[in-house]
């Protein structure tokens, strides 16, 4: 495959930026995005040129570190799939890539297409912790959960924390993660013992760093996990009841 990019360059965050073209020839449609920029990289590197920097860690769809908004859509053409696992096969040969970093005030950029993410960090911080009894492992069934709580839980727990709902949102909010951060453990027993300090806590450090959500449903689309925005709802119903709940214990 032959393909033009239009590359985000950047030096930092007070450098001027914009676009550099770059004609790479020669790619396996079997590479994966990154891979192809891999190869990019290893050409301008062997040319003296600045590689292109870029998130990348684990490169399985897990870790969430990659994700670049390529051709106007967050982690790209394939719904339901990270940077890192999108292979060239889904473009066509002779096409031309336009690749940028996530474009979010929550998500200031460093350097080319890496963003700081931090603020995803500090949300989580909010949280605190989840009260267990020490000691022994449990049995598996002293605490019976329900299965559709079960997986429900699993669905909001699948998040990657990799910010493509952020990219993709008109108002750059961060509610879908940190919905699904909150939900996976509001949902089950264990996390029932600190649910409203962490809903109210989480929500209002959210708030610090991102837009409001006005229900656009980009965040869905874009989600390499394709969590459902219904997350959202529950959130939401979730931190009225905190505020009345919280300051009820704070009057006594």
């Amino acid at each position: 495959m032959n393909i033009t990019l239009q590359i985000w360059r950047q030096d930092g965050p007070d450098r001027p930026g914009g676009f550099k073209v770059y004609e790479v020839d020669g790619i396996s449609a079997e590479m994966s995005f990154l891979e192809m920029l891999d190869a990019l990289n290893e050409r301008l590197a062997n040319q003296g040129d600045e590689p292109v920097a870029f998130d990348h860690d684990c490169r399985e769809g897990i870790c969430g570190a990659c994700g670049v908004m390529i051709d106007g859509q967050a982690h790209g053409p394939q719904l339901g799939t990270a940077t890192c696992q999108l292979h060239m096969r889904k473009f066509e040969n002779g096409a031309t890539i336009t690749v940028e970093p996530w474009r979010a005030a929550g998500f200031p950029l460093i350097k080319d297409l890496v963003v700081d993410r931090s603020a995803f960090d500090r949300i989580i911080e909010a949280g605190g912790y989840i009260t267990v009894d020490t000691g022994s492992a449990p049995d598996a069934n002293l605490t019976p959960v329900p299965k559709p709580v079960a997986d429900t839980a699993f669905d909001a727990a699948a998040c990657i924390g990799c910010g493509a709902c952020v990219a993709a949102c008109p108002n750059g909010a961060a509610n879908l993660f940190t919905a699904a951060k909150i939900s996976h453990l509001n949902l089950l027993p264990q996390g029932q013992a600190e649910r409203w300090t962490r809903t109210e806590n989480m929500v209002e450090v959210m708030e610090e760093y991102f837009g409001s959500c006005t229900n656009h449903g980009e965040c869905e689309k874009a989600c390499p996990k394709s969590i459902s925005i219904d997350f959202i709802a529950m959130m939401n119903s979730d931190y009225l009841r905190a505020k009345l709940k919280n300051r009820r214990l704070v009057a006594q």
